[in-house]
């Protein structure tokens, strides 16, 4: 309430017509009775006299004249509606309190402040937008990041990769080939770049300390895997090639031993000569035309650059390749030797290659290796020679041993080095000792220096050497002169 409502007293008629003025307050609404309140306290500062009987206004008020107030009542009315102003503002104030105030528990206050909505629908596209940073963030994390750790492993695993697999299916090979650290993870990484369709099946060599964005680039073959640099030495064999392609991570071992025995790319390649090529002048036709069990001799032995996981086909083709651009090269100024040894053995490059293999292993110095050629043809040709038309010559056996290691029962026991079970086992498809002339086939890979000494010999009457340290050997005309070389090499 604005004002206290109480019925007039006798007095003055000042007095009356305040009184009246609130009697009507008491009576009206909150907002008309604010309005009538500053009106009351306008007409009461201002008021002019009023008549006792008809209530119309009179002559101006004045200090002391009986029809209006003094300015000591006022004063006296303006500080009675003060109070009451007063009094209203803390009822007012009482009741805009809550009630709960009372209550022995108190609600919880509510922390912060009621956001306007265009102010809350701000907030609401910060918040957005900070949650799409931070997965943005995460995809980098784990592109960038997890694709760069290196893998669990030191060594290298051949996997025959199956067409057709999903993200998890994927990941779940790797890990089980010991080749990510988590299938899971992996799983989200290949969803996540979207590169399994693109996966090549069939045989790979994936290293198990590559990360895994280098196991994608390996599994999709891309251009921009690493570039592998391979040394393949005068004399290595098709297993010693393989082992070394595997250890560097170019191609399988088991890969490349099964696709240089492939007949379907050996005759691609022009090795296995078919009835169409033989009488022909084709650049292969001067080969025998018994099918080569491999391509051991025609891997040409040199530096290759390959990428990394690079298909065993693809490696063969390159080898064979340089075998034969070597091959045409060495032909512009040894043709004769060819010519003369098919006119004296029917022989044709397949048989220089693998007498020049043999050198290859036989020789250390390059010096020496038309003299040891000598000594071999001197034993094919010489009919005289006991016992006849035979090289015995160890490494051949030795291969034996490796290349069919279940058919001879002495190669049981081969440990690197020839015993005399091994060189003289009936078996051993390679042992010279037991069969006369060649073996099969090469059995290593020679370099140009074998095979130039293959083609154009010493002229010498040696048939036989012995090793006397240092890479060299000591050479003889009799048997009796080579007993003496190997007593004399024997002897402190």
């Amino acid at each position: 309430m604005l004002a206290r409502c109480a019925r007039p007293r006798a007095g003055t008629t000042f007095k009356a017509a305040a009184l009246r003025v609130t009697r009507r307050l008491c009576t009206q609404s909150p907002k008309t009775k604010s309005r009538r309140y500053r009106e009351a306290v306008d007409f009461l500062s201002n008021s002019v006299p009023i008549s006792p009987v008809s209530g119309e206004s009179g002559a101006p008020e004045n200090d002391g004249g009986e029809g209006g107030p003094s300015p000591p009542e006022r004063a006296t009315a303006r500080s009675r509606l003060e109070q009451r102003k007063r009094r209203k503002r803390k009822k007012t104030q009482a009741l805009a309190r809550p009630a709960a105030r009372h209550k022995k528990h108190k609600k919880p206050r509510k922390l912060g402040r009621k956001l306007p909505r265009a102010e809350g629908r701000k907030h609401l596209l910060f918040a957005a937008g900070g949650l799409v940073v931070v997965l943005i963030t995460a995809a980098l994390l784990l592109v960038f990041g997890f694709a760069r750790l290196g893998g669990p492993g030191s060594t290298a695993v051949e996997i025959n990769w199956p067409a057709g697999l999903d993200p998890e299916q994927a990941a779940a090979l790797l890990e089980e080939n010991g080749l990510v650290r988590s299938a899971s993870t992996m799983a989200i990484y290949l969803r996540t770049t979207g590169q399994t369709s693109e996966f090549v099946p069939g045989q790979h060599v994936l290293p198990r300390d590559a990360s895994p964005h280098d196991l994608v680039l390996m599994l999709t073959r891309s251009p921009n895997r690493p570039t592998v640099r391979i040394v393949i030495p005068e004399g290595f064999h098709r297993f010693d090639i393989a082992t070394r392609l595997h250890k560097l991570h170019i191609t399988g071992e088991k890969a490349f031993l099964s696709a240089s025995a492939d007949t379907a790319l050996l005759t691609e390649l022009g090795i296995v000569v078919t009835p169409d090529l033989k009488n022909t002048d084709s650049a292969f036709a001067d080969r025998t035309s018994t099918p080569p069990e491999s391509a051991e001799g025609y891997l040409f032995p040199a530096t290759y650059d390959f990428l990394a996981d690079t298909e065993a086909r693809e490696v063969v083709q390159r080898l064979v390749i340089e075998s034969d651009k070597r091959w045409q090269e060495l032909m512009q100024t040894q043709s004769q030797g060819l010519a003369a040894a098919k006119a004296d053995f029917g022989w044709g490059r397949r048989e220089i290659v693998t007498l020049a293999s043999i050198i290859q292993r036989e020789a250390m110095v390059d010096d020496e290796r038309p003299i040891i050629a000598s000594v071999f043809y001197n034993r094919l040709r010489d009919p005289n020679f006991k016992p006849r038309r035979r090289l015995q010559s160890d490494p051949t056996a030795m291969y034996g041993c490796v290349a069919h290691p279940r058919e001879a029962p002495s190669c049981a026991e081969y440990s690197g080095k020839p015993t005399s079970a091994i060189l003289h086992d009936a078996k051993n498809r390679y042992s010279t000792y037991m069969a006369p002339g060649l073996p099969p086939g090469p059995i290593s890979n020679p370099g140009m220096a074998s095979l130039q000494a293959a083609l154009s010999p010493a002229s010498t009457r040696f048939y036989f050497f012995v090793a006397k340290g240092g890479g060299r050997h000591s050479f003889s005309e009799t048997f009796g002169a080579h007993n003496d070389a190997i007593r004399n090499r024997e002897s402190p």
